[in-house]
């Protein structure tokens, strides 16, 4: 798969392969699960009839030769696929797998007469590769299934009639007509009047969502009631649900350090055993008096069925793509498994006011001008200039406005970063954007804004204060739950923002943030997180992912909001939200913990009951059974484990 690839100057997130050369695939392609487990039947069945005839029924003749026939016969449906996986690894430069580790073991009990065991070690380990292979098959499909909701056809209307064509064929202005219960193919512009849709698939949000005439409808979404009509925006392969899609199927790519740390240990780890089991085999010879060739050899084979690594190489992916599952479920996107791991420690959560922990929707609450300007001629100028920014108070003031007036020519306009716009009009230059914008071009006002709590549109026209705008945004709903849910984890909250400090400390009081910044500029907002990873704790900046680039590239995980509504914010951030719910916050910390916390049960579990086995089987006191325990069975126990946090509610 393709790293994940991100645009921004990001700080070092481990995007390595490493271990990939070791790793299974475990694709099982289109076979059905009875189909996976025909051979360990077969080889289940044989090895059953052989233990009655050897231990119970007893015929002469099941003896010598025949009995090594029955028994290989026995072997080979399981045997043979590993034994081939073995000399595949090793003509690939990976000579200590797994699978040459069982080969090693099963020819080694074969070459003593152990033939039971032999059979059995491999028929245990073949049933645990299946179970493994349907976990991560299972898992993959989950994350899949959750965002591929493209439906590959569309019906569209030529010339008033509907006509089914493929989705990927359909272009850019053509109309699609969706009936009621059927899901949207492509990114498109509402036409109706209004439609209900369900969004579930694409931001986890089961409540319908009203749209009304001229608004954006996304691929993936399921018309809820009367037949509607979309006009196609986007093309099929570059709609929202399809890099969303490309973005979480990309994420497995990214392992956490856990993952990477496992993969290394592993290639260090199993090649020493080999070693030690020649050991195990060899030098009692020199120290034991009643040397018996047959018994350290057997000794030698449980020490490296137990030391197979697959219970750690596969239930440790398995926990990350659990993890990566539940968030797409919910409707939050991680770029990788590392930025599990890292939320799972983060200390700060850093955020954004605007659109982030209020709707972002300003609505224009007083117009306050000096009588000698003409307040209609100044708001039709004010909003020509806001017509060229994407802020949400260009589009308040658009609204209050109405529609732009375009024969009002502007000139030298200029976007002044944390200050504002200028442009020139009729010759005149006109200023509109906060006080500090007036303080730069040394306008004189009277007015005091700190002591208006509401967000402060100054405007200034031939050098002279025309008076100001006040502007309100409101406090999302889920604002305080997630503030509160934040400060139960241990997190500490702080807001940044570029509007007036006013504003955003009226906003933190009334949330409960520890700390609270306003009138910053963007490199007052890397010099704040800077202050905060200056104490060596984590930060996760939560903001829209774009205007906030610099500060979002220090964090060590940027979370963008309302994913939806931008391509640059699904391409740069490292977790996207899919909609607007601040509570999305602690949750996608909380899957970070429950995923890390799983990781690390396996990890303990699969070391402690191979470490006690392991010295049983070198002193003899374990056999091949306590050793397929040790390795299929820790296995099995740790998928159970992993595949847990898939159906954990969060």
């Amino acid at each position: 798969m393709e790293e994940c690839c991100s645009t921004k100057p990001k700080k070092e997130h481990n995007h390595n392969h490493e271990g990939h050369d070791h790793d299974h695939s475990h694709d099982m392609g289109d076979q059905s699960t009875f189909q996976m487990f025909i051979p360990a039947i077969i080889s289940f069945s044989l090895l059953l009839i052989g233990i009655a005839l050897d231990y119970y029924i007893k015929p002469d003749w099941f003896s010598g030769w025949i009995r090594l026939v029955w028994y290989l016969i026995a072997y080979v449906p399981v045997g043979l696929p590993v034994l081939k996986e073995a000399y595949e690894s090793i003509t690939k430069g990976d000579v200590f797998s797994e699978f040459f580790l069982m080969g090693i073991a099963t020819v080694g009990a074969f070459s003593i007469g152990e033939y039971p065991e032999g059979v059995a070690v491999m028929l245990f380990y073949s049933v645990g590769e299946v179970f493994q292979a349907m976990a991560v098959t299972r898992a993959k499909r989950n994350i899949k299934s959750l965002l591929d909701q493209r439906p590959d056809e569309v019906t569209i209307l030529k010339e008033g009639k509907p006509e089914m064509v493929k989705a990927e064929k359909v272009n850019i202005g053509e109309i699609i007509q969706l009936k009621s219960g059927e899901k949207l193919g492509l990114d498109g512009e509402l036409i109706s009047d209004k439609a209900s849709f369900n969004t579930a698939a694409l931001t986890g949000e089961s409540k319908p969502d009203t749209k009304i005439k001229g608004e954006t409808v996304l691929a993936g979404m399921i018309n809820l009631n009367t037949v509607s009509q979309v006009k196609v925006t986007t093309a099929y392969k570059d709609s929202k649900l399809s890099k969303i899609l490309e973005m979480v199927q990309n994420a497995t790519a990214q392992k956490a350090p856990t993952e990477l740390f496992i993969r290394k240990f592993a290639k260090i780890y199993t090649p020493i055993v080999v070693f030690l089991a020649i050991g195990i085999t060899l030098l009692p010879y020199f120290f034991v008096a009643d040397y018996q060739f047959r018994d350290w050899l057997y000794r030698a084979l449980i020490f490296l069925v137990i030391s197979c690594p697959c219970a750690l190489v596969i239930s440790i992916p398995l926990g990350y793509f659990g993890g990566i599952g539940a968030g797409s479920r919910n409707g939050i996107l991680f770029k990788g498994s590392n930025f599990l791991d890292v939320l799972a420690n983060v200390q700060n959560v850093v955020m954004d006011k605007t659109g982030t922990m209020t709707e972002g929707v300003f609505k224009v609450q007083e117009v306050n001008f000096k009588t000698e300007f003409n307040k209609d001629e100044i708001l039709k100028f004010v909003n020509a200039l806001e017509s060229q920014s994407t802020h949400p108070v260009a589009t308040a003031i658009h609204d209050f406005v109405g529609e732009i007036d375009h024969s009002i020519q502007l000139e030298n306009v200029e976007e002044i970063a944390g200050h504002g716009l200028k442009a020139t009009i009729n010759g005149k230059e006109l200023l509109v954007g906060n006080f500090k914008l007036m303080d730069k071009f040394n306008i004189k006002y009277e007015i005091k804004p700190e002591n208006i709590v509401y967000t402060l549109i100054a405007i200034a026209y031939d050098k002279q204060f025309v008076g100001y705008l006040t502007i309100a945004d409101s406090i999302k709903e889920d604002a305080q739950l997630t503030i509160n849910k934040l400060k139960a984890l241990n997190v500490q909250t702080t807001m940044l923002s570029g509007d007036k400090t006013s504003v955003v400390k009226y906003v933190a009081n009334q949330l409960g943030i520890q700390n609270a910044y306003g009138d910053l500029l963007p490199e007052d907002k890397v010099n704040k997180v800077k202050e905060i990873k200056a104490k060596n704790q984590t930060v996760a900046f939560v903001g829209d992912g774009v205007n906030d680039a610099p500060v979002v590239a220090l964090s060590d995980v940027g979370i963008a909001m309302g994913g939806l509504g931008s391509d640059a914010t699904i391409e740069t951030a490292d977790v996207v939200i899919q909609d607007d719910m601040p509570s999305k916050i602690p949750m996608a910390i909380n899957i970070g913990k429950q995923t890390k916390k799983i990781v690390w049960q396996n990890i303990i579990l699969a070391f402690a009951v191979k470490a006690v086995v392991l010295i049983l089987g070198a002193g003899g006191l374990a056999t091949m059974w306590e050793a397929v325990f040790a390795d299929v069975g820790v296995a099995l126990l740790a998928i159970l484990n992993a595949v847990r946090i898939q159906k954990m509610k969060f």
